[in-house]
């Protein structure tokens, strides 16, 4: 399992190594802005918009309960509020705090550069190939939008 990379691997390891390089660098921008990786998740997902309880379930792929959990955090430290909803008397809408919106903008925009150094040494067009190839798989399983192209959120 400790082979040496000689730039030839096959799909399926590329892609579990890639997901466990970005997964690394995720948890190391999260740290350093204070966050777990659950928690810069949450505030990437929010940025776009609150939510319903069910749907950031389904979104960050939580069971209610850690959900739940994960919410409490952020309610306690400032970063989420829970409103009501306005279409279910019934439900709750988590929604960043001024001080959440701050710090997702400033963790999001930190993420986005070291991400983005990962392909450094690639040519645009390179850059362009694999966001198309990695797009497929993505709009292929349906992957719920959790993070969004840099300039999609501005």
């Amino acid at each position: 399992m400790n082979e040496q990379f000689d730039g030839q691997i096959g799909t399926v390891a590329a892609l579990v190594r890639s997901t466990f390089l970005v997964n690394a660098v995720y948890v190391d921008a999260a740290r350093e802005y204070g966050l777990t990786q659950q928690q810069g998740q949450l505030l990437c997902v929010l940025m776009a918009q609150p939510y319903g309880m069910s749907e950031l379930g389904a979104m960050l792929g939580l069971a209610k309960s850690s959900l739940t959990g994960l919410v409490d955090r952020c309610e306690r430290n400032g970063l989420v509020q829970r409103r009501p909803d306005p279409q279910d008397s019934r439900a709750v809408r988590v929604a960043l705090t001024r001080r959440g919106a701050e710090l997702a903008d400033v963790f999001y925009t930190g993420t986005c550069r070291r991400i983005e150094e990962l392909t450094a040494g690639f040519s645009q067009e390179e850059r362009d190939t694999l966001a198309a190839l990695l797009g497929r798989v993505v709009a292929d399983n349906k992957v719920p939008a959790v993070f969004a192209e840099p300039d999609a959120v501005r």
